[in-house]
C-alpha cells in the first residue's frame, strides 16, 4: 500500500494534510481496511475545538465503532457532511473521502508526526 507523501499520519490511523494554516483530516486505507465496512461516521460541527492527540469523533463499521484523534489542534471549519448518508464512500477511497477540515492552532505540531514511510514501516511492524 502506498500512502500519499504529502499527508502526516498518527499512529491511531489518521492522516491529514496541510495547507498553510489550514487542514485536511482523514483515516487511513489501513484504518478502513481493518475497520470493514463503515455504516456511520460522527463528526464535530463547525467551530468545534479540536486538540492533537484528542478523540473528536468515532467511526462505526460492521465490526466495531473506533474513536477518531485529531492529529492536530485547531478549529473545525467545514465536516464531509457526505458522509452522513454514504459512510462507506470511507472504503472506497480513505484518502480521498476527508472528514473534517480544521484551521490549525500550531502549525509546528505537525512536526511530531509520521511521513508517509514512517507510517508504512510502522503498518508493517503492527502486523
Amino acid at each position: 500500500m502506498s500512502y500519499p507523501g504529502d499527508f502526516k499520519y498518527t499512529k491511531e490511523h489518521e492522516w491529514i494534510k496541510a495547507n498553510g494554516t489550514t487542514a485536511t483530516i482523514g483515516i487511513t486505507s489501513h484504518a478502513q481496511e481493518s475497520l470493514g465496512d463503515i455504516v456511520f461516521v460522527e463528526l464535530p460541527k463547525v467551530g468545534t475545538e479540536v486538540a492533537k492527540g484528542k478523540t473528536f469523533g468515532s467511526v462505526e463499521s460492521v465490526k466495531a465503532v473506533s474513536d477518531l484523534y485529531s492529529p492536530a489542534s485547531g478549529t473545525v471549519t467545514e465536516v464531509n457532511a457526505d458522509l452522513a448518508t454514504a459512510p462507506e464512500n470511507i472504503n472506497k477511497d480513505a484518502h480521498s473521502a476527508w472528514l473534517i477540515k480544521i484551521a490549525l492552532k500550531d502549525p509546528s505540531e505537525l512536526r511530531s508526526l509520521l511521513s508517509s514511510e514512517d507510517y508504512e514501516k510502522f503498518v508493517a511492524e503492527e502486523n
